[in-house]
């Protein structure tokens, strides 16, 4: 069941996923059409996420979106009253101001992953909430796996020095898996929706900026989402019975890769696995250091795509 609605309210708006937003032509999505996007989401009983664009919007846009209950998410250029900033990169975020009570995402490329990972690092101890995108999974080779166990690694030393210090900052790579007891995937299309400036909704903003991109209807006629049971999570036969329950399982990155919304690819499935698995190292370290989450449990496996795990199964 529908129960968030992304409003774009530009082309160039910042992105927040997995895609990358490469529009430098600005287009504002209508005043009329925002109103409607704000009176469909009140009728819906939607909570509505406004994704910004890097300028000011006019002053009537502002009263729009505040005569409603939303959340923020803001590009860092332009990050007032944010509730998410976003970073296109991490050198973007070297001597930002950060305050505590705002997430932060940062994209990155595995590259500058690799290469920079010690600016993670220090952002730890500055945040209380940091969501790292890295927008080329589907790239990921072997060697980059094993480069990403590494930092995977020591990412884990890091946290467990500040945890034992006290302090409990989220990263949505490691601590995410160590608080959730079920899915927690993107939702495109199942929970979440996209209303675009074009005033037609999508399955999530990759799919109005793709070129190959479809939509679900519009606020005229209302949703209309084919096959609508593939974009849930009991249709995803390999992932309804994984247990890396941070893993996005990005339905546009799916689509991109195996042309497929409820599949996931190797890549994606394998980086998800990595981060699983340094949870657990994690987790088990912390409480070296006091009781910690004392009912969770993340147990050892010996696979890191699940696919891999259910032909084992079939022999």
């Amino acid at each position: 069941m529908i129960q968030y609605i992304v409003i774009l309210l530009d082309d160039t708006s910042t992105s927040f996923c997995n895609y990358k937003n490469a529009n430098t032509e600005r287009k504002l999505i209508p005043l009329q059409t925002l109103k409607d996007g704000i009176r469909y989401a009140m009728k819906e009983n939607l909570n509505i996420q406004f994704v910004y664009p890097n300028y000011v919007l006019p002053i009537e846009y502002q009263e729009a979106i505040d005569s409603i209950d939303h959340t923020d998410i803001k590009p860092s250029v332009y990050a007032d009253n944010a509730n998410v900033v976003v970073f296109d990169s991490l050198a973007e975020t070297k001597g930002y101001a950060f305050k505590k009570d705002i997430a932060y995402l940062v994209h990155t490329d595995k590259n500058s992953l690799f290469d920079e990972s010690e600016t993670i690092i220090e952002l730890l101890a500055k945040v209380t909430r940091l969501n790292v995108v890295i927008n080329d999974i589907e790239t990921f080779k072997e060697n980059d796996f094993a480069a990403y166990r590494l930092l995977l690694s020591k990412l884990t030393e890091r946290l467990e020095q500040i945890y034992a210090s006290v302090k409990s900052p989220q990263l949505n790579l490691l601590t995410d898996r160590m608080l959730l007891d079920k899915m927690n995937n993107c939702g495109a299309g199942d929970t979440t929706i996209t209303l675009a400036p074009d005033g037609k909704f999508y399955v999530c903003p990759a799919f109005y900026l793709s070129t190959d991109g479809y939509s679900v209807g519009d606020l005229t006629n209302g949703l209309d989402i084919k096959n609508s049971q593939l974009y849930k999570l009991d249709h995803a036969p390999i992932c309804r019975n994984c247990d890396a329950f941070q893993c996005k399982r990005c339905i546009w990155l799916n689509r991109k890769t195996t042309f497929e919304v409820n599949t996931p690819s190797h890549e994606q499935c394998v980086v998800a696995h990595l981060e699983r698995n340094a949870s657990r190292v994690l987790l088990l370290n912390i409480r070296k250091h006091g009781a910690f989450l004392p009912d969770k449990e993340i147990t050892e496996i010996d696979y890191l795509d699940p696919f891999d795990n259910l032909k084992y199964i079939k022999q």
